[in-house]
């Protein structure tokens, strides 16, 4: 079939109320089907067996469902909370070997530096918004951060 008579036979089924048309010609079959809206989310590919191979059966094995477990959320102390203004990865200090920048129960002050996030292979500090001793660090040193994600409280 040739591929003009092939897309006259696509406008006319798009074009009509009739949603399968199924067409013989020669040793060739082309088969028309009109997805709705609803179908054509739904797309399902069904291998056909060579000729000659036996057939197997292709129906998908049912998944064990298993209990998931919650777990309990961890208690953040009153206080404010320093969140990652970036993704990238957390550093406490400017260099291995060298000591982190704040301890939990250190004192900061506004402006003090916490913290090192590398994003893109440059290092950015963060520094504390508030004044205030360090209550808890809430990410390990080298862990990847989301933008957002909670570092450190400040009471």
């Amino acid at each position: 079939m040739d591929l003009r008579k092939l897309k006259t036979l696509i406008d006319l089924v798009a074009e009509s109320d009739i949603s399968e048309l199924e067409v013989t010609e020669g040793d060739g079959k082309v088969r028309i089907v009109k997805a709705s809206a609803q179908q054509a989310q739904q797309v399902m590919y069904i291998p056909q067996p060579a000729q000659g191979m036996p057939q197997a059966n292709f129906a998908p094995a049912a998944a064990p469902v298993a209990a998931v477990e919650v777990p309990a959320v961890a208690e953040v102390p009153a206080g404010h909370t320093v969140k990652s203004p970036m993704v990238g990865t957390f550093y406490r200090s400017s260099a291995p070997g060298s000591p982190a920048f704040v301890e939990v129960g250190a004192t900061i002050k506004e402006g003090g530096t916490l913290c090192i996030i590398e994003a893109m292979k440059l290092l950015n500090e963060i520094e504390s918004e508030f004044s205030g001793v360090i209550k808890q660090i809430l990410v390990e040193n080298g862990q990847p951060v989301e933008f957002g994600q909670p570092l450190f409280v400040i009471a």
